[in-house]
């Protein structure tokens, strides 16, 4: 896919891998409003800042109708731990099969960082309304004040 998928296009209906050893996919949110937050790896500053973030405004989010669920290229069981460690409460899946659903948005791409460049997760948050389009794409974020940002984001939805 050469166009990355952007505001009013359908979210594609790729499955994920959840800690537990089930899946879950955009559909299984129709009906309701779905924050999909794609970051780089779990238990890094950021990552880890960014899902206490979300975790925190979890009872929020759900208040406006909206889903939580948070993305990396992670092993589910690694998801598992991480999520315990910090008390996390934003479901977390796991995108690790090559041509997923970060390779469909075009979010598993080229980075650099010192001067190396490798092949990485961009941090891109996806709201998604409750006919499974999004409705707002918020690319390379920066983690500080992002979840409340996107809480009212859902709330005008």
């Amino acid at each position: 896919m050469s166009e990355r998928p952007d505001v009013s296009d359908p979210l594609p209906d790729i499955a994920l891998e959840t800690p537990d050893g089930g899946s879950v996919k955009p559909a299984d949110f129709k009906g309701r409003k779905l924050v999909l937050f794609f970051y780089p790896k779990d238990d890094t500053p950021g990552c880890t800042t960014e899902n206490k973030d979300f975790s925190a405004l979890a009872g929020e989010f759900d208040k406006v109708g909206a889903a939580l669920l948070g993305v990396s290229k992670d092993p589910p069981k690694k998801h598992a731990k991480f999520a315990e460690k910090h008390g996390l409460v934003a479901p977390l899946a796991s995108d690790s099969e090559s041509g997923g659903l970060s390779d469909a948005l075009g979010i598993w791409t080229e980075k650099s960082m010192y001067g190396r460049t490798y092949i990485g997760m961009e941090r891109t948050t996806y709201l998604v309304g409750a006919d499974g389009r999004i409705a707002r794409v918020w690319r390379k974020v920066k983690v500080k004040g992002h979840a409340a940002e996107v809480l009212e984001a859902a709330k005008a939805l």
